[in-house]
């Protein structure tokens, strides 16, 4: 080789490294779990924070990028920290869910979290994922374009993430043990919250109370997270139009509307564009309530979008929020929703499952006092999906237990229909389905199965809209609708054309969903309902994803720093 086509080699050389080195980085974080005091409401308690932060740090992140992040346990709780919506290829390992994919990380141990984002753009979050800790150890995972690519859409001027969530002035480990010991329902939460700060119309909180600065003629890119433990919400801006643009990091049709409907674990990206007199508009989310008499927290939280030059003393506008109870917008709104591109469903599928989803009562134990069984007429409350109660090992990890040959862990049992056929959503339900049997039972998957699931409401004890999140994958929401699913009438009517992509389905109350996917990532994965109380209760299930042909479809070795059990 001469010296000139040498040193064009390396010249050629060193500008595709560099090049790889720009598109893709290892971004390296400290998450260090630890007691803050934290004042709301008037009140001062110690509560379990990242770094001393509430909510805890934005991890921003472009598409392409590896996070490496380890987490030095310095509280009194076990802990684990899931990545909600991170497709996590090939690294189970990484998920988070406590004894499902990893042993909890005890007091006094760390962990590293090792994973790389792979085709995924758009508002993602963290939050821990043991008892009810996510109560305040939550955060946004922001996910830019690749470097070279960029939006669908005009760049927004600003970007800001709102996060809303739930707080109790009690410890929420404390209510979820109370609530564990007596068989009742857990007392609601005090206030809600966006990014940490109830706002104006709670006592002793407008000193913290958000404000979002905006200038006359700017668009905004407002993101939208729902870590509330319990609740889903409604969203709105006052005299503004919000564009939705994506949802859980997939990109949607643009369209147009005045409110949010959030379940907790679901994304949802809009644009703002001031275009209103420079005042100060509150931003507000409160509960959509779908389960009657059921107790909630009916309290609203604020933020202010604050136009710039505007003086403090002008009180902010205020939006008007649906009824608690208004499934109408609910149903409106999420049937607006559509990729932003014509998207490749499965057509054939291989496994087509029916889940049922929905409460239960457990019959008070005879050695149980009455103390402990304060349910509704003396019961224990309890959940399911196809009669099953979820019940989670204690000893060794469910994605452990799989990859070393564990038995007496699990069983691959978990049944594709529920046992007994019955009116799913009428009001006569035989009270011999309202107590499911408990077990740690998992769905079998071959590599590359094209999968459809039914996901059935239940009014047992009563209906409800359900957040169901489904780990390790996104799904094509290809169908909804109320009443019981009816395959001959309700098949025709499926979306395979441009069906949104999300990776947690509010299933409607006293109705269904219906999702598609191909299991194409190995390992065990969690699906449950995202209000937190209901997954404590039972309600979810895992998937058993067998490994693929070579390398590339077979699931990493676990890290040697795996927590130990």
């Amino acid at each position: 080789m001469t010296t000139l086509n040498t040193f064009s080699f390396w010249l050629l050389f060193c500008s595709l490294l560099s090049a790889s080195s720009i598109i893709a980085k290892v971004q390296h974080h400290n998450f260090v779990i630890q007691e803050t005091p934290v004042k709301r409401l008037c009140k001062t308690r110690n509560a379990i924070t990242v770094n001393g932060m509430f909510p805890g740090p934005t991890l921003e992140v472009n598409d392409g990028d590896t996070l490496e992040v380890k987490v030095h346990n310095r509280a009194r709780y076990n802990i684990t920290i899931h990545w909600h919506g991170v497709r996590q290829m090939r690294t189970g390992w990484a998920d988070g869910p406590e004894f499902v994919t990893q042993c909890p990380i005890r007091p006094g141990k760390s962990y590293t979290y090792r994973f790389t984002i792979q085709g995924q753009e758009g508002t993602l979050w963290w939050h821990a994922h043991s008892s009810w800790l996510r109560a305040t150890v939550y955060g946004a995972l922001i996910i830019h374009p690749a470097p070279g690519s960029s939006f669908p859409f005009p760049k927004p001027d600003r970007q800001t993430a709102l996060v809303l969530g739930e707080w109790w002035n009690a410890n929420p480990v404390n209510v979820i043990n109370q609530a564990t010991r007596t068989g009742a329902a857990p007392n609601v939460s005090d206030a809600y919250t966006i990014n940490g700060q109830p706002g104006d119309l709670y006592n002793c909180s407008t000193k913290g109370t958000v404000v979002v600065p905006v200038n006359s003629g700017e668009t905004s890119l407002l993101r939208v997270i729902n870590a509330a433990l319990n609740q889903p919400l409604f969203f709105t801006v006052a005299n503004h139009k919000l564009t939705v643009v994506g949802a859980d990091a997939s990109y949607l049709k643009p369209f147009t509307t005045k409110v949010l409907m959030l379940g907790p674990g679901q994304t949802t990206d809009v644009l703002l564009t001031a275009n209103q007199p420079p005042k100060r508009y509150y931003i507000a989310a409160r509960a959509y309530q779908s389960a009657q008499n059921a107790p909630f927290d009916n309290t609203t939280t604020t933020a202010i979008l604050q136009y710039k030059k505007t003086t403090k003393t002008s009180p902010p506008i205020m939006p008007p929020l649906p009824a608690f109870n208004h499934t109408k917008t609910v149903t409106s709104f999420s049937r607006k929703f559509k990729s932003l591109r014509n998207v490749v469903v499965p057509k054939t599928i291989d496994e087509n499952l029916f889940f049922t989803i929905g409460l239960g009562l457990d019959k008070c134990p005879k050695n149980f006092p009455k103390s402990r069984c304060q349910g509704l007429n003396g019961t224990r409350f309890t959940a399911s999906m196809n009669n099953v109660s979820f019940v989670l090992p204690s000893n060794f990890s469910l994605l452990q237990a799989h990859s070393n040959g564990i038995p007496g862990v699990f069983t691959t049992d978990f049944p594709a229909k529920p046992p007994v056929k019955f009116d799913y959503t009428g009001n006569n339900i035989s009270r011999g389905l309202f107590q499911p049997v408990k077990g740690t039972k998992l769905y079998k998957l071959k590599y590359g199965t094209r999968v459809q699931i039914v996901l059935q409401d239940t009014n047992i004890v009563t209906s409800e809209n359900h957040p169901i999140h489904l780990h390790g994958y996104d799904f094509y929401i290809v169908g909804e609708g109320f009443g019981n699913f009816n395959p001959k009438k309700d098949t025709s009517k499926f979306n395979l054309v441009d069906p949104p992509l999300r990776n947690t389905v509010a299933v409607p109350v006293n109705g269904w969903a219906v999702i598609r996917f191909v299991a194409d990532n190995p390992g065990v994965w969690l699906m449950h309902c995202h209000l937190d109380v209901h997954i404590k209760w039972g309600l979810g299930m895992a998937f058993l994803v067998e490994n693929g042909v070579g390398e590339l479809e077979t699931l990493e070795a676990a890290p040697h720093d795996l927590p130990a059990c």
